[in-house]
């Protein structure tokens, strides 16, 4: 990739964040661009170019934030037509794989938890999804690592407390949270589990998601009104659940059930989950009574307690709210009326800095607040372009995901107007990636391709 600064202006035309015009496709795009470049200031990899640096973010980034980002560009690069950044991208995603192409590194053995891997593993899929290509034949394809993935956290399921789950963390070296089991970590399997179903038609993806909704449910991370808490300890066989909410825990587990409602061709019960954890979403919006449907991490936002990931996670929230529309078109009116409230906060809370377009962490003290950081970039961007969602190809299934080699994405099935097209298209090395069949034998895995 070349100098970042080649890529500042997306459109003919820059309009600046605080006037984002919601109704103009070509202003959310030229917004974005603006926002994508001042979250991709903040890493250095693609320069210095050494393994400890490629892919992530300096300190205080954790690694699965890293991985969060790639997503965001990911989704950047799909709903604008821009693909300035896409070679980052993927040497991003390459470069983290692991020694198994499963995101199992021991560099990040002190910080690595279920929900990490997860994050990368939502990247991963949105690759998968959307045929991104991936030009290194020494790696497996997108849809085989995230099945790589998949196959070390079931692995990880744990039926010796709480009837089953997953922890928090993976590695005995790092103790912090390993008798606790979260949410986070166990929605990401789930939804995880859910897209996989589709993307293969694998039935054991669909049981392995059904499972983990049930076990959710029944130790009580998610209510009878759908909200989502953040998790419980094991020691204490998940008899107390920690009241806290996260807005990315809700978001998770939405669009693993849009995927499902998707997938079994509009069932009911999958329908009504949807609907349930949209509508508890709501708790997440609209902080104040002038500041309706203005979207706030609740726990800690107004307090001014957020951490570095915190700050991140309403951004997530809104990746999977508008992919959920995409998929479930009955959401779309609720989750389209939601985010474009946030959306134009969002663009006013990105006037900070010298040149007036770096973003800030609280949209809804109507300007910038003076917090500025990678987090806030990131949900900002993520809530604007998602804006362009709505009109964009959905994420491909099976019998239309295709391995793709070279530099340029495949042609998507029906390609939305208002997305641009490449001048041309990747070679398409295979026509259609096996799925993988899974049989769990005495709690042995054992993998082969139909």
């Amino acid at each position: 990739m070349e100098a970042l600064g080649d890529v500042a202006a997306l459109g003919a035309t820059f309009i600046p964040p605080q006037n984002l015009n919601i109704s103009d496709p070509d202003s959310i795009k030229s917004v974005a661009s603006t926002i994508a470049y001042g979250t991709m200031s903040y890493y250095t990899g693609n320069i210095t170019n050494t393994p400890d640096t490629i892919a992530v973010f300096p300190h205080p980034h954790y690694w699965w934030q890293a991985g969060a980002c790639w997503g965001a560009m990911l989704d950047y690069s799909h709903y604008t037509g821009d693909p300035s950044y896409d070679d980052v991208v993927t040497q991003a995603l390459l470069s983290q794989v692991g020694p198994d192409f499963n995101f199992m590194d021991s560099r990040y053995a002190g910080s690595e938890g279920n929900d990490d891997q997860a994050f990368w593993a939502f990247s991963i899929l949105e690759a998968t999804e959307r045929n991104f290509p991936q030009p290194d034949d020494s790696i497996p394809p997108w849809l085989e690592i995230a099945e790589n993935i998949w196959n070390t956290m079931v692995l990880r399921w744990d039926n010796t407390t709480c009837g089953g789950g997953l922890h928090w963390q993976i590695y005995p070296s790092n103790p912090n949270g390993l008798d606790y089991k979260n949410a986070v970590s166990n929605g990401g399997l789930f939804q995880i589990s859910a897209r996989l179903a589709r993307a293969t038609a694998n039935e054991t993806y669909l049981l392995w998601a059904e499972k983990v909704w049930d076990w959710s449910r029944s130790v009580g991370f998610i209510d009878d009104d759908f909200n989502v808490f953040d998790g419980a300890s094991s020691a204490q066989e998940c008899r107390e659940i920690n009241n806290l909410t996260f807005s990315y825990s809700q978001g998770i587990y939405m669009y693993g059930a849009a995927v499902l409602f998707n997938y079994t061709n509009g069932d009911k019960i999958w329908a009504d989950r949807t609907n349930g954890l949209l509508k508890a979403s709501r708790s997440y919006f609209g902080p104040f009574p002038n500041a309706t449907d203005v979207m706030y991490e609740r726990v800690c936002e107004s307090t001014s307690t957020c951490n570095t990931d915190m700050k991140s996670f309403k951004g997530y929230l809104s990746r999977f709210m508008a992919a959920t529309a995409q998929l479930m078109p009955s959401a779309l009116h609720d989750v389209k009326k939601m985010l474009s409230a946030s959306a134009i906060a969002a663009g006013k809370a990105c006037s900070g800095g010298d040149n007036d377009t770096v973003c800030g962490e609280k949209w809804y003290v109507g300007g910038y607040d003076g917090n500025p950081g990678l987090g806030q970039q990131m949900t900002a961007l993520e809530t604007i372009q998602a804006l362009l969602a709505f009109d964009a190809q959905p994420p491909l299934k099976f019998g239309e995901i295709k391995h793709v080699g070279g530099k340029d994405p495949a042609p998507m099935p029906s390609p939305p107007s208002s997305t641009q097209k490449p001048d041309s298209v990747g070679r398409i090395v295979a026509a259609v990636y096996s799925p993988v069949f899974v049989v769990f034998i005495s709690s042995v895995l054992i993998v082969g391709v139909l």
